[in-house]
């Protein structure tokens, strides 16, 4: 890993580290779920939707507008609808943990690319109005808020949940 602060891109410099930790404390909760909470229907929310969600909106946020974005494969756009529409099958961990790899390294990206000029552009969601640098402040606080979620969740059903993640493990050069 880089020393911190040797990057001169304050994006991944000192963003990345915190942004990937709160990634980094999803895909504990995603692993540290019994198959019994993944897809208990007997709670809501449920467990597996909450993490599509966080990684449906990590990406859609990533992208900065809804035009022209597509989830990777097996993905939807039902998380867009305004109606709630769940989606029509229960996610695996597997698949969700293939799309948390995709957004992580989507994140690493985006971040790595930011540059002044594009940190000021607005983004183009449509119920958000925010620069691309706040919205990626914003992103960040959504994945760690859900991330409490399901540690959360976790601890009320197994009493046990992952622990804090101080920065990211993952290097921000890939």
């Amino acid at each position: 890993m880089t020393a911190p602060g040797a990057d001169a891109n304050p994006w991944t410099a000192s963003v990345w580290p915190q942004f990937g930790a709160a990634i980094d404390m999803l895909d504990n909760a995603i692993v540290a779920c019994p198959d019994a909470v993944w897809d208990d229907g007997t709670q809501s929310p449920l467990f597996w939707h909450m993490v599509y969600h966080t990684l449906f909106l990590l990406d859609v946020s990533l992208s900065g507008s809804v035009a022209g974005f597509t989830p990777p494969a097996p993905f939807t756009l039902s998380e867009l609808d305004p109606a709630g529409v769940m989606p029509e099958r229960t996610y695996s961990k597997v698949e969700l943990r293939v799309y948390l790899d995709h957004c992580r390294t989507k994140c690493r990206t985006t971040l790595a690319e930011m540059t002044d000029a594009r940190a000021r552009e607005r983004c183009s969601l449509p119920w958000i109005d925010l620069t691309m640098a706040e919205l990626q402040l914003y992103n960040l606080r959504h994945v760690q808020h859900h991330a409490a979620q399901l540690n959360l969740i976790l601890r009320q059903r197994t009493d046990d949940a992952p622990g804090w993640v101080r920065r990211t493990r993952v290097d921000r050069s890939g």
